[in-house]
């Protein structure tokens, strides 16, 4: 008995695993085929995406650029020829064929710069092309760039949606259920697209003046943008919206966005029917908890709408 006892316990156990405990020589779990939540894209089994094209067209939005340039007065012996004007003309006012989608020239009052280009279009080469014609041989010689901006437009993620409009109204203090929030979110609703276009591919008015500058959000302990939760940072930029309706009629503005393309984060470009609004828009934001708590700003250049002729004139160079 205790033979045929110690027999049975020296005999090897099968090697075939059971298909409850599938152990592999590395002693690490086989692959059950189903995908971990690892966090990256196409992890949980959903087919990722198909990319884009390569391109330098934007999804959305255009490119924007805005160049200041002086003239290059110590290396003039007198006025610029008519040839050097008209060379200068042809920068500022390209053919067909080489003009972008929008552009507008001003003369720019201090000493920091002479004149400005604010440029913008869906190709980045004919934006940056207007930029290559004024420093062209010839005029080139004679112009300098003082500073400029490179941006794209975007709809910003604080623009609310249809949905939010109404949130907003009914926080305000009005009847969700009532006709006066239903006409107003219908409103709301058919200016939106018209809103959106004007901030992705706008259209600059032919107004007087402009200011231009560009901006950062705080990032300063007890004053930090980025670590605010969206629905306090949406809030504030309510409020701010709020300040710039007043001016309806009297400024226009555009912010593109400059976050990884240029060392500030937004550009501002306001125009005015008067240069007295400007002031008075920038002076009255600057209330704002968005400004006054969390707003960092950089150069400004206010602007008189001119072409080449005007700007040369101005300049005392014809």
């Amino acid at each position: 008995m205790k033979r045929l006892l110690h027999k049975l316990l020296s005999q090897k156990p099968s090697m075939t695993p059971t298909p409850e405990t599938p152990t592999p020589p590395t002693g690490r779990p086989e692959p059950t085929g189903r995908p971990e939540a690892s966090g990256r894209p196409g992890a949980h089994g959903r087919p990722s995406e198909p990319l884009p094209e390569p391109s330098v067209i934007l999804e959305n939005g255009w490119h924007v650029a805005h160049f200041f340039y002086r003239f290059r007065r110590d290396v003039m012996d007198g006025p610029l020829s008519p040839a050097l004007q008209q060379q200068l003309h042809d920068a500022l006012h390209p053919a067909e064929s080489d003009r972008p989608a929008r552009l507008a020239t001003y003369w720019i009052s201090g000493h920091r710069a002479d004149f400005a280009v604010m440029v913008m279009d869906p190709d980045p080469a004919k934006v940056d092309g207007v930029h290559q014609s004024i420093m062209a041989p010839g005029i080139g010689r004679y112009v300098e760039p003082a500073w400029s901006f490179v941006s794209m437009s975007e709809v910003s993620e604080y623009v609310p949606s249809i949905e939010e409009f109404k949130r907003r109204l009914v926080t305000g203090g009005e009847d969700a259920d009532s006709p006066a929030v239903a006409a107003k979110v219908a409103a709301y609703e058919r200016r939106l697209p018209m809103m959106n276009e004007q901030r992705l591919r706008p259209e600059f008015p032919d107004w007087p003046s402009a200011c231009f500058y560009p901006m950062n959000k705080s990032r300063v302990v007890g004053a930090n943008w980025f670590t605010e939760p969206f629905s306090r940072r949406n809030a504030m930029m309510a409020e701010h919206a709020q300040s710039g309706m007043a001016f309806a009629g009297k400024v226009s503005q555009l912010i593109s966005v400059g976050v990884g393309v240029d060392d500030w984060e937004w550009m501002v470009t306001l125009w005015g029917r008067n240069p007295e609004y400007l002031k008075e828009i920038v002076y009255k934001m600057r209330f704002d908890q968005a400004s006054a708590k969390y707003a960092e700003f950089g150069p400004f250049y206010v602007g008189y709408k001119a072409g080449a002729e005007d700007i040369i004139k101005h300049c005392k160079l014809n």
